[in-house]
């Protein structure tokens, strides 16, 4: 929110033209392989967001492999509502824009953000039960995906073969890597670059190479938790001795043997999730933010922006379009028993999140600057985003702040 504010008041400014030059300088990068010549602008949009999506990447796979979406009957609801929640979206802009230039811009609405959804849910504490919030942490998962599918499929114009023969090479070496065990953090980081320069020659949207290499980690740790409980107890009691003793040496390599049984217990998925997260919550976010919320406002025909299709077609999908797919497609679900809501958890609360994931700020203005060339259409969908996701966020707040304090439940069938 802070960097968004900054980027408004900074293009706004007399100082907009330093805004503007900063973001269009090129950095390149001449490797024996390729050539890598970006703006600033792009470096941040293609390459600091594949760490973003490979965090996403990351979170897909544990939850498909431990967590909401482990098991068919777990994943059903967060997925039949996230599914309700890009479709229906997507189909209210086509109806504004069917036709029209703005007609590309179908996937802006169908995204969440994922962040700011759940930082309004963590502002109500304890008042909603813990069963909502994985519930939109499952919902999240689901749109994550679908906003991948629809940037790699939708928005990808040419397609460079070789390339995509070469991510596929490279996504046969890292699995072999993680096969022996071998993940030593420089090759780690080498084959993800290289991954990523190759999705960006391909001409598929370069993002896509941090789900697929997210995807692409190892699950697995090499030692078991009994075996770090068991040895690391030994190893413990070995330190506390060359403590009393005063053998430096030997408390130092014991260190390092609990270094390596630590992290041989841990698993590289697990590990780099831990360690990427918070760069991508609180370092790629904000710069993300500050490079793409800068709207400048001078000699903007507010007339123009408001009444145009792209705005009004994104306001009505992230606005109506999210709550009503969210809320209504699992309620129909339930109907026909293939679902049926978690303990605590009412319909009115499904329909307080159905709000919130109308906040779509990061992924769609994202995708805003993937689906349109045009300036006019890009500042259209620009202020369409952020006037519905923060009115999306309001909405989300008071709903469930209003049921929390009634407490009491509405029935769930």
């Amino acid at each position: 929110m802070v960097a968004t504010i900054a980027a408004l008041v900074w293009a706004n400014s007399p100082w907009y033209d330093l805004y503007h030059e900063l973001l269009e300088t090129h950095v390149s990068f001449d490797l024996a392989l390729f050539e890598l010549d970006l703006s600033l602008h792009h470096w941040i949009n293609d390459g600091l967001m594949a760490v973003f999506f490979f965090v996403i990447g990351l979170e897909i796979k544990r939850e498909l492999f431990f967590g909401h979406f482990s098991s068919l009957r777990r994943a059903a609801l967060p997925a039949i509502a996230a599914l309700g929640g890009m479709v229906v979206p997507a189909g209210l802009y086509l109806a504004f824009n069917l036709g029209g230039e703005g007609m590309r811009g179908w996937g802006i609405p169908m995204a969440t953000d994922i962040a700011f959804a759940l930082g309004i849910l963590a502002l109500l504490g304890r008042r909603v039960p813990m069963e909502l919030r994985v519930f939109l942490l499952g919902l999240a998962v689901v749109d994550d995906l679908g906003a991948i599918i629809v940037i790699a499929v939708a928005y990808t114009e040419t397609i460079s073969f070789p390339h995509l023969a070469l991510v596929a090479a490279l996504a046969g070496v890292t699995v072999v890597v993680n096969r022996i065990g071998f993940s030593h953090a420089a090759v780690t980081a080498l084959l993800g670059f290289l991954i990523w320069a190759a999705m960006l020659k391909s001409g598929v949207h370069a993002t896509i190479a941090g789900v697929i290499f997210g995807l692409l980690t190892s699950s697995r740790s090499h030692f078991s938790s009994e075996r770090f409980a068991d040895e690391s107890e030994s190893l413990i009691a070995e330190y506390r001795q060359a403590l009393e003793q005063g053998n430096t040496e030997r408390g130092e390599a014991i260190l390092g043997e609990l270094e390596v049984l630590a992290q041989g217990t841990e698993s590289p998925m697990e590990r780099l999730e831990r360690l990427t997260h918070p760069w991508a919550s609180y370092v790629i976010l904000p710069v993300f933010a500050l490079a793409n919320a800068g709207i400048h406002f001078s000699g903007v025909d507010f007339g123009t922006v408001i009444t145009s299709g792209v705005t009004i077609g994104i306001a009505a999908g992230l606005l109506i379009g999210k709550v009503v797919g969210i809320t209504v497609f699992p309620w129909v679900a339930s109907r026909f028993g293939i679902i049926e809501l978690p303990g605590y958890v009412s319909w009115g609360q499904v329909m307080g999140v159905g709000f919130l994931g109308g906040i779509g700020f990061t992924v769609a203005i994202f995708i805003s600057g993937l689906a349109f060339t045009d300036s006019q259409l890009v500042l259209n969908a620009q202020v369409g985003v952020m006037c519905a996701s923060a009115i999306a966020a309001l909405l989300g707040y008071t709903v469930l702040s209003l049921l929390s304090r009634q407490g009491r439940r509405l029935p769930s069938s």
